[in-house]
C-alpha cells in the first residue's frame, strides 16, 4: 500500500468522526462533556466499551503475545480472570458511585477518608492513566510512522503530535456525550476488520479444515499453564492478576467509569458493564486465533518482522496478501487505538478539572468560565499525552502488553488497597498517611519485581530473591495487598494512639 493511499484512508475515517462530533456536541455544556447529560443508551456504551478495552495494544501486541512456546494462548486465562473482575465491577463498586451521584469516582475517597485520600487516588489515576495511554498510543503511532511518514521524512515527534490532535478535534466541545457515538463507529470498524483479516489469512493459507480446528491443531493453542508455578503465566497468577486489573483499570478508572456513569441508572449500567465483559472474552480470543494464523502464514512463507509486535503490521502491510488486509489493518488499528485514547484523553480532562482544581461539574456551576477553563485543561492533557508518548517511544524495551500489565501492577494497587479498605471495613484511618502508604506500598511492590527472576536486578544464573520464582499479572495482587494491610497498620497504630490519649 501506498503512503498515499493511507493517508486518503485515514483524511477520509476521521471526517466521519469529526462529522459525528458536530452532530453530537451541538449545544453541549461541562456536563454533557463530563457524564453525557447522563442520558447515554446502555448498548451504545456498552458496544463502544469494547473498543476502548482493547486498544491497539489488543491490536498489535495481543497476536504477537502466541509466538512464545511459554505463551501460547496463555493470555486467555488473564481474560477469564478480566470476566470476575467485570462481575466485581458492576455488583459492588458502580452501586456505590450510582448512589453517590458522583461525577469522579475519586470524590468517594473523600467522603470515606478525607482531602488526602481524595487526591492520592485521583494522583495514581492520573499517573496510570496517562503512562497505559501513551504506551498504547506509541504502539499506533510507530506503525503510523513506518508506513506512512518515513516516507516524507517525518520525524516521529510529528506523527506523535498529529495523532493527538486528531483526537482533540473531535473530543473538544462533546467530551463523553460524542465519544459514546464516536466509539459505537470505532469499535464496529475494528470488529469487522479482525473477523475479515481472519477470513483472508485462512484463505492464503488453503487450510484443509475450518479455522477453530485449524487453530486448535497448531503449537500456539495451549491456554492453561497449571504445571510450574514459579513460571509467570501460571493459571493461578494469570486468572487473579486478571481478576484485579479489571477491578483497577476498569472499575478504579475514572476513564472506564465515566462511560457508565453517564448511563440513566444502575440497571442499565450494570447491563452494560456484563454484556460487555462477555463480548470481549470472544473478542480476545478472536485476536490470539488470529495471532496463531499469523504465525503459521509468516512460517510458511518465510516472514522476518523485527518484534512479535510488528507481527502483524508486517505481513499486512507487506503487499503479499490481498490489498484488503492492509486497508482492514489500517482502519482497524485506527479505531482500536483512537476508541481508547480519546476516552483517556476525556477522563484525564475530567479528573484534572474536578479532583485536581475543585471545580464542578454539574449543570449548575455552567458558564463560559468554567467551559473555557475546562478546554484549556484539555489542550493541558494532549500536550502532557504528546511529550510522554515521546519519552516512552525512546526508553522503551518491552512487549507492549508486557510493559501495560507490569505499569498496571505499580500504580493500580494502592487505588485497589484504598477503595477496598474503605468498602469492606469502617475503620478510620489517619487521612494524612495515605499518600505514604500508597507510595511505599509501589516502593516495596517495584523492589520485589525488580529483585525477582523476572526483573532486572536478577542473578546472573536466572533466579532472585524468592528463587525461579517470576511475576507475572499477579503483581497487582501482591501491591493491592501491601496497600491494604499497610492502611490497617496505620488504623491500628491511631486506634491504640487514641485509645492511650483517652486512657
Amino acid at each position: 500500500m501506498s503512503p498515499t493511499l493511507i493517508i486518503t484512508l485515514i483524511v477520509a475515517y476521521f471526517l466521519v468522526l469529526i462529522a459525528i462530533s458536530y452532530f453530537t456536541s451541538r449545544n453541549a455544556g461541562n456536563d454533557a462533556f463530563f457524564v453525557g447529560e447522563r442520558k447515554s443508551p446502555w448498548y451504545l456504551v456498552s458496544f463502544g466499551m469494547i473498543g476502548a478495552s482493547l486498544s491497539g495494544v489488543t491490536f498489535l501486541s495481543v497476536p504477537g503475545w502466541v509466538g512464545s512456546a511459554t505463551n501460547q494462548m496463555s493470555y486467555m486465562q488473564v481474560v477469564f480472570g478480566y470476566f470476575i473482575g467485570y462481575i466485581v465491577v458492576a455488583y459492588v463498586l458502580m452501586p456505590i458511585y450510582y448512589r453517590m451521584n458522583l461525577t469522579s469516582i475519586y470524590e468517594y475517597l473523600e467522603e470515606r477518608f478525607g482531602w488526602w485520600s481524595y487526591k492520592t487516588g485521583a494522583v495514581f489515576f492520573l499517573l496510570s492513566r496517562v503512562l497505559g495511554s501513551a504506551i498504547r498510543l506509541m504502539l499506533v503511532a510507530q506503525v503510523l510512522q513506518s508506513v506512512i511518514f518515513d516516507a516524507y521524512g517525518i520525524p516521529f515527534w510529528v506523527t506523535t503530535i498529529v495523532s493527538v490532535l486528531l483526537i482533540w478535534i473531535y473530543t473538544n466541545r462533546g467530551g463523553i456525550k460524542t465519544i459514546v457515538w464516536t466509539d459505537t463507529f470505532q469499535t464496529a470498524f475494528m470488529l469487522l476488520s479482525v473477523i475479515l483479516t481472519v477470513i483472508l489469512v485462512a484463505d492464503a493459507l488453503e487450510l484443509k479444515q475450518s479455522i477453530v480446528s485449524t487453530v486448535v491443531d497448531s503449537n500456539y493453542s495451549q491456554v492453561f499453564f497449571t504445571d510450574d508455578f514459579m513460571s509467570k503465566n501460571h493459571f493461578l497468577k494469570s486468572f487473579l492478576g486478571g481478576m484485579f486489573i479489571t477491578i483497577g483499570m476498569t472499575g478504579l478508572d475514572q476513564d472506564m467509569m465515566q462511560k457508565n456513569l453517564s448511563c440513566k441508572s444502575i440497571g442499565e449500567a450494570k447491563k452494560n458493564m456484563m454484556s460487555m465483559a462477555t463480548v470481549l472474552v470472544i473478542v480476545n480470543f478472536l485476536f490470539l486465533s488470529l495471532g496463531a494464523l499469523l504465525y503459521m502464514y509468516a512460517e510458511r512463507f518465510g516472514v522476518s518482522f523485527d518484534s512479535s509486535d510488528q507481527l502483524f503490521s508486517t505481513i499486512a502491510m507487506s503487499g503479499d496478501l490481498h490489498i484488503m488486509v492492509g486497508v482492514l489493518f489500517i482502519l482497524g488499528l485506527i479505531a482500536a487505538a483512537y476508541s481508547s485514547a480519546d476516552s483517556a484523553l476525556t477522563a484525564l480532562t475530567t479528573s484534572f478539572y474536578v479532583d485536581i482544581l475543585g471545580k464542578k461539574s454539574n449543570k449548575e456551576s455552567q458558564n463560559k468560565e468554567s467551559e473555557k477553563l475546562r478546554k484549556l485543561v484539555h489542550i493541558g492533557v494532549s500536550i502532557t499525552m504528546i511529550i510522554v508518548v515521546i519519552i516512552v517511544n525512546a526508553t522503551m524495551d518491552k512487549s507492549a502488553i508486557d510493559l501495560v500489565l507490569l505499569f498496571a501492577g505499580f500504580t493500580y494497587g494502592p487505588l485497589i488497597g484504598l477503595f477496598f479498605f474503605g468498602i469492606l471495613t469502617k475503620t478510620a484511618i489517619k487521612d494524612s498517611h495515605v499518600p505514604i502508604v500508597s507510595l511505599l506500598a509501589i516502593v516495596i511492590t517495584v523492589a520485589l519485581w525488580y529483585f525477582s527472576a523476572s526483573g532486572p536486578g536478577a542473578n546472573s544464573d536466572g533466579t532472585g530473591i524468592f528463587g525461579a520464582y517470576k511475576f507475572g499479572a499477579e503483581l497487582i495482587v501482591v501491591n493491592s495487598i501491601i496497600s491494604f494491610f499497610g492502611l490497617y497498620l496505620t488504623a491500628k497504630l491511631l486506634n491504640r494512639k487514641h485509645e492511650n490519649t483517652i486512657g
